[in-house]
């Protein structure tokens, strides 16, 4: 396994510690993480490094690594069944992953499902008028997609493809943004230097029955990309 690959692997399993733990609580130390995740200490201290850039992890000096504190979250509620109009420029997709597997423990509880579920995994870069402008991972019950293929995930949507060929409506989603920077992987999908700025994008999508059918990780570049929301104000907005 490369070093890479193995980086990633730690750094997605130390996203399990994080989660499992409150906001602004001690990580275990570096000694401790190498053993109990049978890692080099070297490898480790990088992956810990990436988590302290996005934000999930925060370093203090002579104290030790810590989860970050509470976010300041604010909701900004969209009319049910308001159609989003899509972002401008030509949008295609390059699939670099697509493959099925167990769900494990963090996917397992995202999705509600047993670890042991299989899940369509779907990594893509989003291209706009020929220039890299996102890195998607998109995660699938396997169950709900048979047959479904890497070409599926090229162009057009995927909500209109589960609606017209598996009958999954989507109906609801939760989606969170906040700010981050590029890890040397996204860095060189996007094409821009390493730790550039970027947008976190995490959606959890449910069907009409309240099963959740996807959950999307994905990063955007911050200097080509915006949103724009209109927002209607009544007497009791803040």
């Amino acid at each position: 396994m490369g070093d890479a690959m193995r980086r990633a692997e730690v750094r997605e399993r130390l996203r399990e510690l994080i989660d499992a733990r409150a906001p602004g609580d001690p990580m275990p130390s570096e000694r401790s993480l190498s053993e109990l995740l049978s890692a080099s200490r070297p490898t480790v201290r990088a992956a810990i490094d990436d988590l302290a850039r996005t934000g999930l992890l925060v370093r203090q000096h002579g104290r030790g690594t810590f989860t970050s504190p509470h976010k300041i979250s604010q909701e900004v509620p969209a009319a049910f069944g308001q159609a989003v109009p899509p972002a401008d420029g030509d949008w295609t997709s390059e699939v670099l992953r697509f493959r099925t597997g167990p769900a494990g423990a963090r996917l397992g509880r995202r999705l509600q499902i047993s670890p042991g579920t299989e899940v369509l995994h779907v990594e893509r870069r989003r291209i706009v008028d020929g220039e890299p402008m996102a890195v998607e991972e998109i995660r699938l019950p396997a169950e709900l997609v048979p047959g479904i293929t890497a070409g599926d995930f090229v162009s057009g949507s995927l909500y209109h493809l589960l609606r017209e060929r598996y009958r999954v409506n989507p109906a609801e989603a939760v989606q969170t943004v906040e700010p981050t920077v590029t890890d040397a992987d996204e860095s060189l999908l996007l094409a821009v230097p390493l730790h550039s700025p970027a947008l976190l994008f995490e959606r959890t999508t449910r069907d009409d029955g309240g099963r959740i059918i996807e959950f999307t990780r994905s990063i955007y570049r911050g200097d080509r990309y915006r949103i724009t929301s209109h927002l209607k104000l009544g007497p009791h907005s803040g």
